[in-house]
């Protein structure tokens, strides 16, 4: 076991992290940061831009696949470009999805139609999906173990943040440039990226080649695009009765039954259907679809009601939608820290369906006479119960998954979130259009106005206050008939939360619970043993029980707080850099070399280090030393995962037991243990 653990450390170290220097490190954060960015980013800034968008280019019915396409694109491509990732190596995928991402962007600002501009988004998607994965996979393998959990802790706050200023961006270039700029705005940004991507970032080691379930990717985007295609056209393009959204619905279906059957069998399938035996995973996927759906539906209409129905521009409309944005931060965050430290989680969902069917409740009471602090608070309860929601449920599934399933089941329940998101946007979009197209001809007869007013905003608040008032009550009322129906969607979250099943969580991952971007279903296509790496990543910063003077005091330590501090140090240098010597550990520790010269020339009396010639080696006794520290630590962290009841069962503990036997050894090997250079003069 000693030598496996050895190999695996040494694997480790040939790796980038163990050898970049912080500044570049930093240089490459900033440069997936920035794609990141640019990926979530466009998921929310096209909501307050459409209206202007449809009065431009026409097609008011098929508004919301301006953002369905995009966020299915995404979903499908994250299915497959980790893998990718795997076989050509991150930094060359990573690129190709900032040049797919630019291209896209490029087409959506030279759209002249809106069949073009969905395309386009389609094609953008397709790039935003593999950025924000690979992105992940880039810092997984050149950021240290012992920082990992704050740089994803960052790029997960990047969904929270996008949430709030893409709807307030895409107000301001509609009203002050073109909203043509909402898509513009991303190529410097991607030439930026890519450039410094190309410098900075190293060639990456490619894996062995991975299993790719190619059946299972055709057929749940099949599924899932007929689905949403059938929902988007029926009783608006074409007759609900019509043969051809008969046969979305059927080939959906079919599409649906084959996945099924195709990951029955595969030997790795991208959503295992054994997972649906554990029911709080299935209540957690469908939670997740609900909550998506709420979140996306309403996030993407609220500005147009804001815009037609309260005559404001763009950017009021997303100044307008950020209670909603506040609501869901607060109680998402909130929510997330109270279970960390309680390890109870089932109040939340229920609590958090029954607000948001208040709020969706409330907001279909809306209308053009509304004070902005009424619409606000309803805003607001409408997002608070969604973040209560949010947060919560990926928590859950990693904490009830077994070991072996964790990465899968992560995925599938964020899977089921942007699908959500899709099907929410498509179907408030479809029943938008049907609601419209029976009022509105009315309306126009009634007022008088030219057809163009029913179409453009800024059109319609051009003519007189009664000329304008039919048309605004035909928005507000199919509007408002659009949230009412959302009432029925969170109630039966509502009921699906109470068969929820509370189980106590683990309590290494309990700490991961307030890092925000798993709340907003940030892609991931991590390894249990990866996902396993960040939490013991931030055991190893955070907890007192890691430290050297907690570690010598255990029953099978041999070795004093100074001891152990310097055969570490022998250890690192010798496993990152290939030799050892006092001057090079003192040169990298930034002290005189006469300081810690004791310490080192008490190993080489033990024993524990040979010294030769000015450098030094670890003994065989030595290694035993490293080894047996090693395995104090997975005691510590087994000790705690032991006291949960869902680390019972042998099969389980005993690999989640030799992951963290793999992944001590390596933050053995990259940290630099300086943290606890006071301990060595106390000890001193």
């Amino acid at each position: 076991m000693a030598n496996t653990r050895t190999d695996a450390a040494v694997a480790d170290c040939e790796s980038p992290s163990a050898l970049i220097s912080p500044q570049r490190r930093n240089i490459i954060f900033g440069a997936v940061l920035l794609g990141m960015l640019m990926a979530a980013l466009d998921q929310t800034i096209v909501a307050t831009a459409l209206p202007t968008v449809v009065a431009d280019l026409g097609g008011a019915g098929h508004q919301s696949w301006v953002v369905t396409s995009y966020l299915l694109a995404s979903t499908i491509v994250t299915a497959i470009v980790g893998k990718l990732g795997d076989l050509f190596g991150r930094k060359a995928v990573f690129q190709v999805a900032v040049l797919f991402f630019l291209a896209g962007s490029v087409l959506c600002g030279l759209a002249g139609s809106m069949t073009m501009l969905v395309a386009s988004r389609t094609f953008q998607g397709i790039g935003g999906g593999a950025m924000m994965v690979t992105a992940m996979a880039v810092i997984g393998e050149v950021i240290p173990l012992r920082e990992r959990g704050r740089y994803q802790g960052a790029l997960g706050a990047v969904f929270g943040v996008t949430t709030v200023i893409g709807p307030l961006l895409g107000g301001f270039f509609t009203d002050h440039l073109t909203w043509r700029w909402a898509f513009w705005i991303n190529v410097p940004i991607a030439l930026l990226v890519i450039v410094v991507g190309t410098l900075a970032i190293p060639s990456l080691a490619k894996a062995a080649k991975p299993v790719i379930d190619y059946a299972g990717i055709l057929f749940i985007g099949v599924a899932a695009s007929g689905l949403t295609l059938a929902t988007s056209w029926g009783g608006s393009t074409y007759a609900w009765s019509s043969p051809v959204i008969i046969g979305l619905f059927v080939g959906s279906v079919l599409a649906l039954a084959m996945f099924v059957w195709v990951e029955s069998r595969v030997a790795e399938p991208i959503l295992p259907i054994r997972l649906f035996s554990n029911p709080v995973f299935t209540v957690c996927c469908i939670l997740g679809f609900i909550v998506g759906f709420a979140m996306l539906g309403a996030l993407t209409f609220l500005p147009t009601f804001m815009q037609f129905v309260n005559g404001v521009s763009a950017t009021e409309s997303g100044m307008r939608t950020l209670p909603m944005v506040a609501g869901m931060l607060i109680t998402s965050i909130g929510s997330g820290s109270i279970v960390g430290r309680t390890g109870r989680y089932k109040v939340f969902p229920v609590v958090g369906t029954a607000t948001m069917a208040v709020g969706f409740a409330l907001l279909s009471q809306m209308g053009a006479a509304t004070p902005i602090w009424q619409q606000s608070v309803s805003l607001f309860i409408l997002g608070a119960g969604i973040g209560l929601c949010m947060q919560v449920l990926i928590l859950v599934v990693q904490n009830t998954s077994s070991f072996a399933d964790l990465g899968v089941a992560t995925s599938g329940v964020t899977f089921f979130r942007t699908i959500g998101s899709s099907f929410g946007a498509a179907i408030f979009g479809s029943l938008f259009a049907n609601f419209l197209a029976g009022r509105i001809p009315a309306a126009l007869v009634a007022s008088g106005a030219p057809a163009r007013a029913a179409d453009s905003p800024q059109a319609l608040h051009a003519l007189s206050p009664e000329m304008a008032a039919p048309i605004v009550d035909a928005y507000a009322d199919s509007l408002g008939t659009v949230f009412l129906c959302g009432v029925p969607v969170a109630i039966v979250g509502f009921v699906v939360s109470l068969f929820l099943k509370e189980v106590r969580l683990r309590e290494i991952e309990t700490a991961s619970a307030t890092d925000l971007g798993e709340g907003f279903g940030m892609p991931s296509t991590e390894s249990p043993e990866q996902i396993l790496e960040v939490a013991i990543g931030r055991l190893f910063r955070d907890s007192p029980e890691i430290r050297l003077r907690s570690l010598a005091q255990l029953p099978g330590c041999n070795l004093d707080v100074t001891q152990m501090w310097a055969l570490l140090q022998v250890y690192r240098q010798n496993q990152v850099f290939g030799t050892a010597t006092l001057t090079d550990i003192a040169e990298r520790l930034r002290v005189p070399h006469e300081v810690i010269a004791p310490a080192f020339e008490a190993l080489i009396h033990d024993g524990l280090v040979l010294g030769t010639a000015g450098r030094l080696w670890l003994t065989q006794a030595g290694m035993k030393q490293v080894d047996a520290i090693s395995a104090l630590i997975v005691g510590r962290i087994v000790d705690k995962l032991a006291m949960s009841s869902s680390f019972e069962g042998r099969p389980d503990r005993d690999q989640v037991e030799a992951a963290l036997e793999r992944i001590v050894h390596r933050m053995l090997v990259q940290r630099n243990w300086t943290e606890d250079r006071s301990e060595l003069a106390d000890a001193g």
